[in-house]
């Protein structure tokens, strides 16, 4: 019988410098889109979606913080725009990784690259709270259309196709907001005169 040409020292050796390769080895996906394209549009995407993840945090704050006769439509209404901003994170994420590129990594990342500023404080009116949820989806929505022209610029139509349908989002999101946001100013108008008299 003859030995085999492979020792189990060597083969070892072999799936070792195998791996530390593949360790080393960018995580690049095909694509027909250009090396520049593809880095361009995941890093614009890696940012959104730290805005987006930062959007919805405040979001889910000013849910479960809110106060007020208006309690549970605006309750509600917050909740529904956390879970639509939540169902945005995986497919941007996936989208980097679809294009060769990489996205976030960590909340440390996250906060590197958001945009969206924190809400820290004890108490938020709830005209405030819908307020600043309103500006800071308007530049969500503006960063979209952003970047719905980079990936114009570049051909890729999968990331414009679901843009599409966030900037579309985005604006009903902002609809909401400043109804919700007149009809509070409005009520806490009239509680205010009420308490003169």
């Amino acid at each position: 019988m003859n030995p085999s040409s492979h020792s189990p020292s060597s083969s070892s050796a072999a799936s070792t410098a195998e791996l530390q390769e593949r360790r080393a080895a960018p995580l690049s996906t095909p694509t027909d889109l250009k090396s520049p394209a593809t880095e361009q549009i995941s890093n614009t995407l890696s940012v959104l979606l730290a805005d987006v993840f930062a959007l919805y945090v405040k979001t889910k704050n000013f849910h479960w913080h809110m106060s007020g006769v208006h309690f549970r439509d605006l309750h509600l209404m917050l909740d529904e725009q956390a879970a639509q901003l939540w169902a945005m994170t995986d497919p941007l994420a996936e989208r980097c990784r679809k294009l060769g590129g990489r996205t976030v990594h960590s909340i440390g990342e996250i906060s590197r690259l958001q945009r969206v500023l924190d809400n820290d404080a004890a108490f938020v009116d709830p005209p405030d709270m819908m307020a600043e949820l309103r500006e800071d989806s308007r530049m969500l929505v503006r960063q979209l259309r952003r970047a719905h022209a980079l990936c114009a610029e570049h051909g890729d139509v999968g990331t414009n196709s679901l843009l599409e349908t966030w900037i579309d989002q985005g604006e009903q999101r902002i609809w909401f907001l400043f109804e919700a946001s007149r009809g509070a100013g409005q009520d806490n108008g009239t509680h205010r005169t009420t308490l003169a008299l």
